[in-house]
This record gives structure tokens, sequence and C-alpha cells, in this order.
């Protein structure tokens, strides 16, 4: 695949990683793929561990030029010198998210399988948004952001768009052509060796 319609990596952090024994793995990755943007949202509310979360995986990512943003925390993206913040929300806080960490930020808006709802991101300021899940996950029977929806949006709007969810070797060879992103997390985080599965899910990529 030529390399500008090679889609770039948009890895999402597991949200109950180990302090201890995550960064060592995530780095082995960075140095491994190149990757674009790193993301993460930790399943809890303790401020403190998300903070100590924020400070060692951004010392990572930014060590290696990757960008890193926060789910939802605006305080921690704004606190914690990271890049910006990942929204779950479409559309709705797009705008107060853009007025809180400035113009130079990354805000961007997972938007479920929803043209609309990616069309008011795009609307209010989003630097990218994301669709998904593409693929089988935990959620069973969740509606699926399917190829055509890609196909249209990077057609007809100009924001960079990430597939994200469920990813599989053939799907990453379905979306490459229309997706500017790849989000993966779940699909590697699993493995004993999470920088070998990557490159195996991107194997289709050449």
């Amino acid at each position: 695949m030529a390399a500008q319609d090679r889609p770039q990596i948009y890895l999402v952090a597991p949200p109950d990683l180990d302090l201890e024994v995550f960064p060592d793995r995530l780095a082995r990755v960075l140095d491994g793929v190149d990757v674009a943007c790193l993301r993460f949202g930790l399943a809890t509310a303790d401020a403190d561990r998300i903070g100590r979360a924020a400070d060692g995986l951004r010392a990572i990512a930014h060590e290696r030029d990757v960008a890193i943003v926060v789910e939802t925390h605006l305080l921690v993206a704004e606190r914690h010198g990271l890049d910006g913040v990942h929204l779950t929300d479409g559309a709705r806080t797009v705008r107060e998210a853009r007025k809180a960490l400035g113009a130079d930020a990354i805000v961007g808006a997972f938007c479920g399988v929803t043209r609309h709802e990616g069309m008011n991101a795009g609307e209010a300021g989003a630097d990218y948004v994301a669709f998904g899940p593409v693929g089988e996950t935990l959620l069973g029977g969740a509606a699926r952001a399917d190829r055509d929806l890609f196909a249209w949006w990077s057609e007809m709007i100009e924001v960079p768009v990430v597939a994200e969810g469920g990813l599989t070797a053939a799907l990453v060879a379905e979306l490459a052509p229309v997706a500017d992103f790849l989000g993966i997390g779940p699909e590697i985080w699993g493995a004993e060796d999470p920088l070998a599965a990557l490159r195996a899910l991107l194997a289709p990529l050449g």
C-alpha cells in the first residue's frame, strides 16, 4: 500500500493498565511501530491514579514524538501536559472542550455509527471523529460502523476519521483505503507479545 494511502495508528491503552508493567509494554510497541497518537482512559475515579498514569504515559509518548490524549478529563489534559482530549459523547461537549483547552489542543469525538453525530462534531471543531465498533467486540450485538460509512466520510468530509472497535487483519485491509487512522487497543494488549500482535494485525498494509 502506498504511504499516502496508509492509515496512521491510533493506539488505545487498556482501561485497567498496571502502572508497574504497562509502561514497558507500551514503550516496546511504540519503538517497534510508528504510532501517531496514544489514548488512555482508566476505569477508575481515583484522581491520583489517573494523574500518575497521565504523567507516566506522557513521558513515554512524548519521548517518541507521539501525541497523547485522555478520555473525557479536560482537567487531566490541562494539568498534566497532555496534547488533548478524546470525548465519548459525540458532538455534545466538543465546543466546551475546545474553549477550555484552546485552539492548539487535540479534541476528538467518538460518534458511534452515526454520520450525523460525526458531522455535528466536525462542525463544532473536532480535530477527528471516531466511528465504531467496526467488528466483533465484547458489546456483542451492537450496531456496526461499516465500510460504506467510512467511504462516504472520506469522500465528503475533510475531518480525519478513526476506525476502531474489533479490528481484524481482514477489516484492516477493508478499511485502510477509507480511514485516516486505525484505533487499536484491546486487539493486542491481551497478547503475550503486543508488538507481534500489532504487526500481525497490520500485515495487510504491507
